[in-house]
């Protein structure tokens, strides 16, 4: 998250996946872990069946990991703000924060304070519809743990609030002392296999590699000198200031790589009508995807089993890929398109493979200086690594923080932009199921995994289904101020009353067309995660 980058660096996790294992207390948030981080949802559950790790869960929906917790806070959905400061509120209230921490590693308690001296558990309650006296509970256990680890994913982030949201689990690690911890800190479970990777090389409107800002001008002469180059110092568009600008013909081309936003965008009647303003759209990947199908140039490309290279995993950990067989057709690597196409337009860029590239990329990306593909034949290593001695950092920020002092964020509760009225009487939340991937531009190829799970299906809680004449398996619509869809119902105590779920995985059944495409003001990123519906029996 851009607001964090101060204190927390990058969003990266700021522990590792393995501490997980073997720390006393878990608090996941706005995460499906088992579903959407399987491999972490094994450590989660492994922390507290075999090695007695306390475990709080705040979410919505009775996800998995409900029947691991010790206690679970059902917030209504968006209202994350409110519940941290809730938390907060008791732990200061209690005096059971890490005094001498707060003391000497950070900055901006006061203002903190003074904020959440109004968010009482009753209070917290009227807002949440957590109960006050679980409140309470949950803030005592996350105190008096010696060390204790906060997991979030993209239901803390895909909100208007989400910067603040994340703001806000970073307050309550500091005043804990869990930042630069063994076992401790601030964990977003990234949302695909190599998307911290390239936000360490820069595939952010803001930074240049290893989050080094536009706008400081001798980072840009670096870079200026390193490419032979002017480099703007403005920073550019994220995604959907980049759809708007299409829209309004202010951006007359888009070359899309590996990204599918004809499935995966928020309100896509609209995203469609942008994207056709367009005077080129090229996509670059591995299938044709519902993006791909109305392209004017697509650009075929190698699968990760393919080629050579890099990932960089959640943690950090950057790993070894190596090609296992070769490419069907005309395909060809992302570096050899992207080099290719910049000769043609007069850059020199002249690589002879993946490793020479990784070889550049240490020189100008501080983090990684002393990783080598020598180091890596051997294990991953975690960044920072500045010296080829440096083992790697298991976590971040052990005796200071990268900006000195840890700030504290003073925040206020924002309701979500769209909430039920007479008209969309419920709260549609959206996410993913545990056999498909985003949009399922490869899962969905599987027969297995098709097999377990072949649709979209709408959840919604059993009273509800009563009030409407809804049985389990009808083909219900669900419709809010954007677009209308139809699915299969199932009828399940998971979602609450009020509050339906969908996934995002398939075409026919595209939930993007009802979500809300109002934007985060900081990290700009929309909210998915609540929206108003309307739902009836087909």
């Amino acid at each position: 998250m851009a607001g964090l980058a101060a204190t927390f660096g990058s969003g990266a996790m700021t522990n590792s996946i393995d501490e997980l294992e073997y720390t006393d207390l878990i608090l996941a948030t706005g995460t499906n872990t088992t579903e959407n981080h399987p491999v972490i949802g094994m450590k989660v559950k492994r922390a507290v069946k075999q090695h007695g790790a306390k475990l709080i869960v705040i979410d919505p929906r009775e996800i998995d990991l409900v029947k691991y917790a010790d206690i679970w806070l059902r917030q209504k959905p968006g209202t994350d703000v409110a519940v941290f400061n809730g938390l907060i509120h008791v732990i200061i209230a209690e005096n059971l924060y890490a005094k001498e921490y707060v003391a000497e590693r950070t900055e901006g308690f006061d203002a903190l304070k003074a904020v959440v001296a109004r968010y009482t558990p009753e209070y917290v309650e009227k807002i949440s519809g957590v109960p006050s006296e679980d409140l309470k509970k949950a803030a005592r256990m996350y105190a008096q743990a010696k060390r204790a680890s906060i997991i979030y994913a993209m239901g803390i982030t895909q909100h208007i609030s989400g910067t603040d949201n994340v703001k806000s689990t970073a307050n309550l690690s500091m005043l804990c002392g869990n930042v630069g911890i063994e076992g401790g800190g601030v964990n977003p479970l990234r949302g695909q296999n190599n998307v911290q990777g390239a936000c360490d090389m820069g595939a952010l409107p803001n930074v240049f590699p290893a989050y080094q800002q536009v706008a400081n001008e001798d980072a840009r002469k670096r870079f200026e000198a390193a490419w032979g180059a002017n480099l703007s110092p403005k920073p550019g568009l994220t995604l959907m200031e980049i759809m708007a600008a299409a829209g309004k013909g202010t951006i007359k081309a888009l070359y899309i790589m590996g990204e599918n936003p004809l499935l995966s965008d928020p309100d896509l009647h609209h995203v469609k009508k942008e994207l056709q303003k367009l005077d080129l759209m090229i996509v670059q990947d591995i299938f044709m995807t519902e993006t791909a199908q109305i392209a004017d140039v697509v650009l075929p490309v190698t699968s990760f089993a393919e080629k050579d290279g890099t990932f960089t995993n959640t943690e950090r950990r950057v790993q070894r890929v190596r090609k296992a067989i070769e490419a069907p057709g005309e395909a060809k690597t992302d570096w050899e398109v992207i080099c290719g196409i910049a000769n043609k337009m007069g850059y020199p860029m002249h690589y002879a493979s993946a490793r020479e590239i990784f070889n550049e990329i240490t020189t100008v990306t501080p983090s990684y200086a002393g990783i080598s593909y020598e180091r890596l034949e051997k294990e991953g290593i975690q960044w920072p690594c500045p010296t080829s001695e440096h083992q790697g950092t298991k976590f971040l920020h052990k005796d200071k923080f990268s900006r000195g002092l840890g700030l504290f964020t003073a925040i206020e509760f924002i309701p979500p932009d769209e909430l039920p009225d007479k008209e969309y009487p419920f709260l549609l939340t959206t996410g993913r199921v545990l056999y498909h991937y985003h949009t399922g531009t490869m899962t969905k190829r599987a027969q297995g995994l098709s097999e377990r799970c072949p649709e979209s299906l709408v959840e919604i809680n059993p009273i509800d289904a009563d009030k409407l004449g809804i049985a389990e398996g009808q083909t219900v619509k669900v419709a809010s101020r954007r677009g209308k869809v139809e699915a299969k119902a199932c009828v399940t105590q998971k979602s609450a009353p009020g509050t339906i779920f969908m996934n995002f995985h398939f075409t026919d059944t595209p939930v993007n067309l009802l979500t809300n495409p109002a934007l985060d003001p900081t990290g700009k990123i929309p909210e998915y995660k609540v929206c108003a519906v309307k739902l009836e029996a087909a």
